[in-house]
């Protein structure tokens, strides 16, 4: 298994990041394609729209959220199986997400959530 990062969509890209995959969504607002440096974009793999505008980024909610989410995830073994692939296969493997939060977004469930699921 290679390493799994996550990092702000609007961050410059590096070398460093590895196969870079964006787990929004919507597109980043005011970003282009070109700058995004993105690899893939797994929209599939981002929490419905009803449980984001549900979490709205109220803090409070976030573990509430993530259990959400993480059945969501549960429920979508295709999209979860493609990450996972690309989690075992790529060096490097780096969550995009464009939430102005660092410490509380979907990243940081997905990216535990993979870790679990690849032991």
């Amino acid at each position: 298994m290679g390493e799994v990062r996550i990092k702000r969509v609007y961050e410059a890209a590096d070398k460093a990041d590895g196969f870079r995959v964006l787990v929004d969504r919507l597109w980043p607002r005011g970003l282009s394609k070109a700058k995004a440096g993105l690899d893939l974009w797994l929209k599939e793999v981002a929490p419905s729209a009803d449980l984001r505008r549900w979490w709205h980024h109220d803090p409070e909610r976030f573990d509430q959220f993530a259990q959400r989410y993480q059945a969501e995830l549960d429920a979508n073994p295709q999209a979860v199986g493609q990450l996972l692939d690309l989690a075992s296969s790529q060096p490097t493997l780096t969550l995009l997400y464009g939430a102005k939060d660092k410490e509380l977004n979907q990243a940081i469930v997905l990216r535990a959530y993979l870790e679990r699921r690849l032991g």
